[in-house]
């Protein structure tokens, strides 16, 4: 027991002493009929119905309950003891008295129980003369001792009955290391997953109601594609040969396209071997769907359609509150052209830059002209890099209310159809919100020629050694050669979308376990 602290020893020893009386700490079974919500409520409802005066326990109705739950607070007062009890549902309080139990008892429950333990407890439900719904216990036992005291276990009943919590488990840290705990103490964060689970469930409805189809695509992939990140790789032992963690499902989505699959979605994990910030995780939640016979702008209509359905599922509205800004999802959103809206932050007209060295020069002509001199593109970034810059550091941060940013220059969209008439710019737009990047769509390319030369042309701009570079896919491009129908892709970060419905302004809120570096170990 060297590695227990003082509190820490001292329940161990209660449970070495209830062993040694018979009484098993971690029995098998539970016999839990009610919720704390489902017992206040029956008790409510008999109240209603019998039209008694609920003042007392003596003329409340008697609707009996076994209830089962965490302890947060205990109050011991001589032949009575007051606790409340935790379940999914929320709190409820337990009184305990001599006349049913005995006093060996309640001193059993005083002594033997402690605040994180996890009771089960039979009675009668009552109101209390302060009016709360109370269950009057007549026998009770323990499901499950805690050996460490939670990190926030110092919730304190007052004479009252009121509870005050003098300690909140607060520290980003700590809470992301031991979600558990998090999720054990803090009820608002088991709301926030509650409604992250209701957003993918509502992203699936609304995709299912739209006639598309849910498949699964590999994660372990030969080849990765279908976006600009750095990979996982790994290793298959039987096939010895190495393999990557997929950044994106696009290419295998696609692929069910030539299959004559129109319509088809996934919701999954995709992995980048990039930095951790308050939006980025290297695992993470996307959603993508292709859709034949559509372009971006059906894509886009579609798009703003299923996020205000999500937001309404999720909050009760399409006005959602994000921080100090107060966000609109109703469709239609405002659309702004790419070019036009980094020259009206910038000056910089990219069309009028057509190669690297002239578009960085001229970044470093505006940085200098606004004294932003802390941060620059590396020299020797790509003219789409490049405009990657521009976008990030001027034009995503004004972009607050739901926003489609659309007519993307070729060089930084590989997989997307040029505008007719203009082979530079490609048919792509990219959602923002709050500013910050929500999703991604192309108008989807299906000419196999092409889309090799778009392939090869990545190859040369990118470094032999960038492990970013986009590699030739042979095999997507033979399912091209098959024939693909025209179609609409999208992409987006249901993390983020969380985020923003939930008022979180990390990633890490969002994530029930985010990626963190290893705990030192002292």
């Amino acid at each position: 027991m060297e590695d227990y602290n003082s509190l820490e020893k001292i329940r161990l020893q209660k449970i070495e002493e209830l062993r040694a009386e018979g009484l098993e700490p971690y029995p098998t079974r539970a016999a839990r009929t009610h919720t704390s919500a489902q017992a206040m409520a029956d008790f409510e409802a008999a109240e209603k119905a019998s039209a008694l005066p609920a003042a007392t326990a003596a003329s409340a109705p008697q609707v009996k309950a076994t209830l089962a739950g965490r302890i947060r607070a205990m109050r011991a007062m001589g032949k009575i003891s007051f606790a409340h009890i935790e379940d999914g549902a929320g709190k409820i309080q337990l009184f305990l008295r001599i006349n049913e139990l005995t006093q060996a008892r309640v001193d059993f429950f005083n002594k033997m129980f402690d605040i994180g333990d996890f009771i089960q407890a039979s009675g009668v439900m009552f109101r209390t003369k302060t009016g709360e719904i109370t269950l009057h216990v007549h026998d009770f036992s323990l499901l499950a001792k805690s050996v460490s005291p939670l990190p926030a276990d110092k919730d304190v009943t007052q004479e009252d009955g009121t509870i005050i919590r003098y300690a909140a488990l607060e520290d980003p840290e700590l809470r992301a290391r031991q979600r558990y705990a998090d999720l054990a103490v803090n009820p608002d964060v088991r709301e926030t997953f509650r409604k992250r689970a209701a957003l993918v469930k509502a992203l699936r409805t609304f995709l299912d109601d739209h006639n598309f189809l849910e498949v699964e695509t590999p994660i372990l992939q030969p080849l990765y594609g279908g976006a600009a990140a750095r990979p996982f790789v790994t290793h298959h032992n039987e096939l010895e040969q190495d393999m990557y963690l997929r950044i994106s499902f696009e290419l295998y989505l696609k692929r069910l396209l030539v299959g004559n699959l129109e319509r088809v979605y996934e919701i999954g994990r995709d992995f980048r071997n990039e930095g951790v910030s308050f939006k980025h995780n290297p695992e993470f939640t996307q959603l993508e769907f292709y859709w034949a016979y559509a372009d971006y702008l059906q894509v886009m209509e579609l798009t703003e359609q299923m996020v205000a359905y999500a937001a309404e599922k999720v909050t009760g509205s399409t006005r959602v509150k994000f921080g100090e800004h107060e966000l609109e999802f109703k469709p239609p959103w405002r659309r702004l052209e790419m070019r036009a809206g980094i020259k009206e932050v910038t000056g910089i007209d990219i069309a009028g830059h057509p190669t690297a060295d002239s578009l960085f020069k001229a970044i470093l002509k505006t940085l200098n002209e606004r004294g932003q001199t802390g941060k620059t593109p590396d020299p020797k970034s790509t003219r789409g890099k490049l405009i990657d810059f521009l976008l990030g550091e001027f034009l995503e941060p004004t972009l607050i209310q739901p926003t489609f940013l659309y007519n993307y220059p070729r060089d930084i969209s590989p997989l997307a159809k040029s505008i007719p008439g203009d082979p530079l710019t490609v048919e792509r737009f990219e959602g923002y919100v709050a500013g910050f990047e929500l999703c991604n769509a192309f108008t989807e390319l299906n000419d196999p020629l092409d889309q090799e030369q778009r392939f090869l042309e990545m190859g040369r701009d990118y470094a032999a050694d960038d492990e970013e570079k986009h590699p030739m896919d042979e095999d997507y491009l033979r399912a091209m050669r098959y024939g693909m129908p025209p179609n609409g892709g999208f992409g987006m970060g249901v993390d983020r979308l969380a985020m923003v419905l939930t008022d979180k302004h990390s990633i890490r809120e969002v994530l029930l376990f985010p990626a963190l570096r290893i705990e030192e170990t002292k």
